[in-house]
């Protein structure tokens, strides 16, 4: 279960990085009160940041003024730098958002507890035992046409590229099937850009998924309207059979956000365990020392403008089942396959 949470982080790490690289450029300028270049000056410079841009006080009920007041009084004026670090990171986890991280030469501040305190429900090796050494690549996705003419996709970060014509191929394999598994567990996140073409290949008609905000002014409340996000259909091969997406609690950013657009395609349904939610897209910006801290600026709201950046429920909740774990299967492999034979 170590090795799996660690592989978990580095899933997310790399998700996280793509994320930054995609909205590097919508978050590049910031007008930022100068402060000066020390324990005080840096404290106050990250705490004014978020303050002013972070986008989830109100809706998590955080009274960041009170937690000024709490860390304020812990910088002292000849602390070193790990020390600060320190400081600064515990202050960021009361946010309790994955998507907070404090970037220094030495150290990544990151809030981790979002998937930490629940099950893993996935097993990579259990995956090998359906995949075995006959299955296809396209792009990032390992997919194989299982027994009972199933169809099976893993895609395990969406920062790894997906072509279109990757996706004929797919599709045009599993045609025949009698459905189709898309398992995004253990999903870290990546580029929304291929969250939406999977996603086109599912709908036949332009359907709202969700809206975004952006931020207007300084005050905590301060939002633009919900503006629609939509998923176009593709104008190339679509799937018109049953589909089921497996996830679990390490399904975070970017496909949470693919999670909840299958919830609005037809013939879709979504099985497993909630999903670790990281809705706010990113803002970057950097502290006087040149530490950089990147935060959720932007809420994603769901079609029904509710905010899912705590995750999404499952349709059909299953829990990897450790007796079938130590019989080489996977309990929502399992369940799927059932559901789609019936």
């Amino acid at each position: 279960m170590e090795q799996t949470k660690k592989n978990n982080r580095k899933k997310f790490v790399a998700g996280a990085i793509s994320l930054i690289l995609a909205f590097f450029s919508l978050f590049a300028c910031m007008d930022i009160e100068e402060y000066p270049n020390n324990p005080r000056g840096n404290f106050e410079a990250l705490w004014k940041i978020m303050d002013e841009h972070y986008c989830f006080f109100e809706y998590k009920e955080i009274d960041w003024d009170k937690i000024h007041l709490e860390y304020a009084g812990r910088v002292k004026s000849n602390m070193d730098a790990e020390s600060l670090f320190t400081i600064l990171n515990e202050m960021l986890q009361e946010l309790k958002d994955g998507h907070v991280n404090l970037y220094t030469p030495f150290d990544v501040g990151r809030y981790w507890k979002w998937f930490e305190d629940y099950p893993d429900n996935f097993d990579g090796s259990l995956i090998n035992n359906y995949l075995n050494q006959d299955y296809a690549i396209a792009g990032g996705i390992r997919y194989k046409v299982l027994e009972d003419s199933i169809g099976y996709l893993y895609y395990g970060n969406f920062s790894s590229v997906v072509g279109e014509t990757n996706l004929d191929y797919i599709i045009h394999k599993m045609d025949d099937c009698r459905g189709m598994i898309i398992d995004v567990r253990d999903n870290g996140g990546g580029l929304l850009s291929n969250v939406d073409k999977l996603a086109s290949r599912f709908v036949n008609e332009k359907t709202l998924v969700g809206y975004i905000q952006h931020k207007t002014g300084k005050a905590h409340n301060d939002f633009s309207e919900p503006a629609e996000r939509y998923i176009e259909p593709s104008k190339r091969l679509r799937y018109q059979k049953p589909v089921i997406v497996l996830t679990n609690r390490s399904c975070f950013s970017a496909t949470n956000d693919f999670v909840n657009a299958m919830r609005y395609c037809p013939n879709v349904s979504i099985l497993g365990d909630r999903t670790g939610g990281g809705s706010g897209l990113p803002f970057s910006s950097e502290l006087p020392n040149g530490w950089s801290v990147r935060f959720s600026a932007c809420p994603m709201l769901d079609a029904d403008k509710q905010h899912i950046e705590f995750g999404i429920d499952p349709d059909i909740r299953v829990n990897l089942s450790p007796s079938d774990a130590a019989k080489g299967k996977d309990t929502l492999i399992e369940a799927a396959k059932d559901i789609l034979k019936n």
